[in-house]
């Protein structure tokens, strides 16, 4: 009776790991990754563009990130982006492109982003709990408004229950993997 509505609330569970996993690509694991850049933006006419958008981002090496504007006028404008970003690392500019050398992450560093990933896994696992409060309050709204069993709605109070906490498991589940990424190396 109530599956569409159960659908619903897993589709916006599914969104809140997506959302989650790609606050993950911007956290740095000592690997070069084109994705490190997403979240760093540059003033091109007038607007933040992410640099992904006015040049091409590649990983010619394990601990190397090359940037090639497509225009040539936007060296200084990138280079000053990506030394205003929280990512830490130092751009060197040739002229014609960006090469950034990602430096070995210190046993200090990497608990660092252990702790934000686990803060951020806590975001995620709290926006989880809030779609499923919704559900619940949507199923009382039904109890009161309808002539639904009570079964019914502890049935699917239930469903809601156990939908949680599979999405909770696939969050803890891609967490985990990003810490051993970051430790791991």
């Amino acid at each position: 009776m109530y599956e569409e509505e159960l659908k619903k609330l897993s589709d916006k569970m599914d969104k809140s790991i997506v959302a989650l996993k790609n606050e993950f690509t911007s956290i740095r694991t000592g690997q070069a990754n084109a994705s490190l850049l997403d979240r760093v933006f540059v003033e091109y006419y007038g607007s933040r563009t992410p640099i992904t958008q006015v040049a091409s981002v590649t990983v010619p090496e394990a601990r190397l990130l090359v940037v090639q504007p497509w225009d040539k006028g936007l060296l200084k404008d990138i280079e000053k982006a990506i030394l205003q970003s929280d990512l830490g690392l130092v751009p060197m500019n040739d002229g014609n492109l960006i090469r950034m050398a990602i430096p070995q992450l210190t046993e200090d560093r990497r608990k660092e982003l252990v702790k934000v990933v686990n803060k951020k896994a806590e975001e995620g696992k709290v926006a989880i709990r809030n779609i499923r409060r919704d559900g619940n309050d949507f199923l009382k709204k039904e109890a009161k408004n309808s002539d639904v069993s009570k079964d019914v709605i502890k049935e699917t109070e239930d469903k809601v229950q156990k939908l949680t906490d599979k999405k909770i498991k696939e969050l803890e589940a891609a967490t985990e993997k990003k810490i051993k990424e970051i430790m791991s190396v």
